[in-house]
């Protein structure tokens, strides 16, 4: 039950506590296939699959799986691709056939495939044909039995005038290395899977995190889990079975899985898919289809309203922006409110939690805020060292107790033990997150716990200053870091990604004169560096972290 603190604030209507379905996952697809056979579940580049075509080929996988993979309950599945409709079916013939999916980033390289597939035990994986050969040493190796392979090119069955990736326009090539075969031989022999005993409580996705040290760790996610999640989300959002959703983060990632997957099936919704990001291509889409939800990280959302042709789509359709994993410039939210007349709700979660955690309010957000804790969610703020509840305003680290908290890290009873604490006869995470609540119970993040400049004694939080500097006019992205200076001593750096235009127009010397007229003088950045970009992961969050580590050797 959410702590009492916040509920003056709850919005109109809606429950202290949902009930969530004791079912699973593929339940939901059942359910919205007989209830919108002729619906479209999927445009994917303009080509069309519907509810009952979807749910014919997940079964049809699933049978594969049982009777030529050997596939038994609780068997886990790899799963390396980009976006595609062959996601959405893998992805449900694994819990169909009472398996457990893990889903792969697919920018991940052979060496880092040896962690998922040796850590998962999974003997059995899907693949996209242009991903193929940074798994095959696994199969030649034995490590894995069988690959299925997709091609992107055989589910684009309309023509369409859309931008194309490179690997999205590949045909079908031959396998011949043992142990493969091709998506459509698979699926070609309409095998019937055996009795569905999949129960709420079975394992059904092990999403890896990336973690701050050491290897990705599995998190262990029951149907139940996602399932409350996937509910939730819904239910706070106040989506239809009419939305239309656009699906670009990745679905490997769980801002993905859930909002470009599990939610719009649970709904019998349309997914207006993209294999990846894709600025050009999103904007007709949004367009062209009525898109009215759009679930993508800041950094995402920033690019597609930074389109210099951005006026001549009408993007009126779009009703609802989420996201998280970074808080939203003001600046930029101000943009999106005044001018689109749209609302950016940022919320919060992680893999541990199936993404769906925080939330704001439709009626009543706050900015660079992850709102309240919702539905059934009991979350805190505690002292990361002794471990006991602050008051309201203090900066601790974020624990929480919620249905959607995963069941524990996969074979890693140190993680879990480092993880989890007992508060009040209750388990609780600790997300490693620093934040704070406020007298209305709305939770603010302050940055991860491991990430804080002391300067002079002083607390500097990157992500604070990262939000102001996005109000100077020329300034596209930033990144925050420390570095320390001949002295040792740790100061403030700030790599900056100008706006087009600005390249000549503005100096290191500007930035930091305009810090020093908008923020505390111990905030302000001693380094300015300008960089073409930023690296981001596959969900579009910058790698603050990889940019420390590369620069933790400069001095000023």
């Amino acid at each position: 039950m959410a702590r009492s603190g916040h509920y003056p604030f709850w919005p109109k209507g809606y429950p202290a506590h949902l009930d969530t379905p004791a079912t699973t996952l593929y339940d939901n697809l059942a359910v919205s296939a007989a209830r919108y056979p002729a619906k479209a579940a999927i445009i994917f580049y303009d080509s069309v699959i519907t509810y009952s075509r979807l749910k014919s080929e997940v079964d049809a996988m699933a049978g594969y799986l049982q009777q030529r993979c050997g596939i038994n309950h609780g068997d886990r599945i790899v799963l390396f691709s980009q976006n595609c409709p062959q996601f959405i079916v893998a992805y449900y013939a694994i819990l169909r056939a009472g398996a457990v999916a893990v889903p792969v980033n697919a920018m991940s390289l052979t060496p880092e495939l040896e962690h998922y597939i040796t850590d998962s035990g999974a003997r059995v994986a899907f693949a996209a044909q242009e991903l193929f050969e940074r798994l095959a040493p696994w199969l030649r190796s034995g490590a894995i039995e069988h690959v299925i392979v997709h091609s992107y090119a055989d589910y684009l069955t309309t023509p369409t005038t859309l931008p194309l990736p490179q690997a999205v326009q590949e045909i079908r090539s031959a396998v011949a290395s043992p142990g493969t075969i091709r998506w459509i031989d698979a699926l070609a022999g309409q095998l019937a899977p055996g009795r569905n005993n999949a129960s709420c409580d079975d394992l059904c996705v092990l999403p890896y995190t990336s973690g701050t040290t050491g290897k990705a760790k599995g998190c262990m996610h029951a149907h139940r889990t996602v399932m409350h999640a996937t509910i939730a989300a819904q239910v706070w959002r106040q989506l239809q079975p009419s939305s239309v959703f656009l699906a670009v983060a990745p679905l490997f990632h769980v801002l993905g899985m859930q909002n470009g997957m599990n939610v719009p099936i649970q709904l019998g919704a349309t997914i207006v898919m993209l294999s990846r990001w894709d600025r050009a291509a999103a904007l007709v889409l949004i367009e062209r289809y009525r898109v009215n939800v759009w679930a993508a990280p800041p950094a995402m959302v920033i690019d597609c309203f930074s389109a210099p042709d951005l006026a001549n789509y009408d993007l009126s359709s779009l009703a609802l922006l989420c996201g998280g994993g970074a808080a939203m410039p003001e600046a930029v939210a101000t943009m999106l409110q005044d001018d689109f007349k749209v609302i950016y709700s940022e919320a919060y979660g992680l893999s541990e939690t199936a993404s769906f955690l925080h939330s704001n309010p439709l009626d009543r957000p706050k900015r660079q805020c992850i709102g309240l804790p919702t539905f059934n969610v009991d979350s805190r703020i505690i002292d990361p060292e002794t471990l006991q509840e602050l008051p309201i305003g203090e900066v601790g680290e974020i624990v929480t107790h919620a249905p959607q908290v995963m069941l524990g890290y996969w074979r890693n009873p140190t993680a879990d033990a480092d993880s989890f604490i007992g508060l009040e006869g209750k388990r609780f995470l600790r997300t490693g997150d620093l934040g704070y609540v406020d007298e209305e119970g709305y939770f603010f993040i302050r940055d991860r716990l491991k990430r804080m400049i002391n300067v002079s004694g002083y607390k500097v939080w990157p992500a604070e200053i990262e939000s102001l500097m996005y109000q100077h006019d020329a300034v596209h992205e930033a990144c925050v870091i420390p570095f320390k200076d001949k002295q040792g001593n740790e100061k403030v750096k700030a790599l900056l990604v100008l706006k087009p235009g600005w390249e000549t127009s503005v100096t290191a010397e500007n930035i930091v004169l305009w810090c020093r007229q908008h923020m505390s003088a111990y905030k302000v950045p001693s380094l300015v560096e300008f960089l073409d970009s930023l690296p981001k992961s596959s969900s579009g969050k910058i790698l603050w972290r990889d940019l420390q580590e590369s620069q933790c050797t400069q001095v000023g």
